[in-house]
């Protein structure tokens, strides 16, 4: 949920100290009650605070199902280690988003066989055309997934 269905991973990324400290600030405005817990609703609201959208139902309940049962909400710990997961796995959309962008040379939203052979032209060199191929291939059965990256118009 938090990362790319692409298989990789994000590295790991430490928050700088002033970021850690406004996600401490943000879960302490959001436990209103100060049990040194975050609810469900207030788990949401932290969320827009810091990304800007309200997570899913789907988002909260597997959330919530990971809090320990023992603890009435999130505690700070957990609180943090999923913010830095969620900012991890933005970072790494954003530097996919940047990589296919600058591959992306007439901004159509989608790269085209050529587009792509060009590429791996640039980035592997010394990889086989056929699994360029085979490559292509893979993501353009995947068009209308986040992972493909040609339309329909653009099948060899």
């Amino acid at each position: 949920m938090f990362f790319s269905q692409a298989g990789a991973r994000p590295r790991m990324w430490e928050a700088s100290p002033s970021e850690h400290k406004k996600w401490v600030e943000v879960f302490k405005a959001c436990d209103e009650e100060n049990k040194g817990c975050l609810s469900r609703e207030n788990f949401k609201v932290a969320v827009v605070m810091l990304f800007g959208y309200k997570p899913s139902k789907i988002e909260a309940d597997a959330v919530m199902s990971s809090v320990d049962p023992n603890t009435s909400g999130i505690l700070l710990k957990e609180f943090l280690d999923i913010v830095r997961k969620k900012k991890e796995a933005q970072l790494y959309r954003n530097e996919i988003r940047h990589i296919f962008t600058a591959f992306d040379r007439h901004y159509r939203g989608y790269l085209t066989l050529e587009d792509f052979k060009k590429a791996f032209k640039q980035v592997a060199p010394k990889l086989s055309e056929r699994i360029v191929l085979e490559v292509f291939s893979m993501d353009v059965l995947r068009v209308g997934t986040r992972h493909a990256f040609a339309s329909p118009q653009c099948l060899p």
